[in-house]
């Protein structure tokens, strides 16, 4: 994610930001690789937003270069063109890397943490109100709220790519988001979230922690 071609791909737009800043912090401790610290920046973060305690092992290492780099798309998008495909493209790369349904819907609820930027994804807005605060307001969002296609913005026709809006205009839902609610056994899962923060957190903490230690051999 250092090196080009990874760094540059659509689906790290936006992350030169946090690179530039974890620098620093790099500077002052060079003993740590920059896989253990970009990881360990995420576990941190999500804590310090209030969500739960991740697992954490040090022991990744660094590329020299980008010439390792795996091939592009093989990121979650966002839309695959409808509620079918998008759904079993969000399956089709979460299998792949081992994660079951459960795993898949407490995973995707890190986005009740942060927005979309137009001039990174082409997509805008939070998901939640409280885009700095990691909770199960995701879930409660999905289930509770009246979700409807984008049409405007500002005041004028709205021309980028299908997002959902709330009934304020104010939240966000990427098509691969409401796959969560469209689908049966993803909409069972997310109603226990909704219900049952701690429960997410749980799952949250644990998935995760999966998700960190993929390809990871650790001494």
């Amino acid at each position: 994610m250092r090196f080009n071609p990874e760094a540059s791909w659509g689906g790290n737009a936006g992350l030169g930001i946090a690179r530039d800043a974890l620098e620093e912090v790099k500077k002052k401790h060079p003993e740590i690789s920059y896989a253990d610290l970009y990881t360990y920046a995420g576990v941190v973060a999500i804590e310090e937003a209030g969500g739960p305690v991740i697992p954490f092992r040090l022991g990744r290492t660094d590329c020299e270069d980008g010439s390792t780099s795996p091939p592009d798309g093989r990121l979650p998008g966002a839309d695959c063109g409808s509620s079918a495909k998008t759904t079993q493209h969000v399956r089709d790369v979460f299998y792949r890397m081992g994660f079951n349904d459960r795993e898949i819907v407490a995973l995707l609820g890190a986005h009740a943490l942060g927005r979309c930027h137009t001039d990174a994804s082409g997509y805008w807005g939070p998901w939640t109100f409280a885009e700095n605060t990691m909770s199960n307001e995701y879930f409660r969002l999905l289930v509770e709220e009246r979700w409807s296609l984008k049409n405007t913005h500002e005041g004028k026709p709205w021309d980028g790519p299908d997002q959902y809006e709330d009934s304020t205009g104010q939240l966000m839902m990427l098509p691969s988001d409401m796959v969560l609610i469209k689908d049966p056994e993803f909409r069972k899962i997310v109603e226990i979230y909704a219900k049952d923060e701690d429960e997410f957190f749980k799952d949250f903490a644990s998935a995760f922690s999966k998700l960190l230690e993929l390809g990871v051999s650790f001494l």
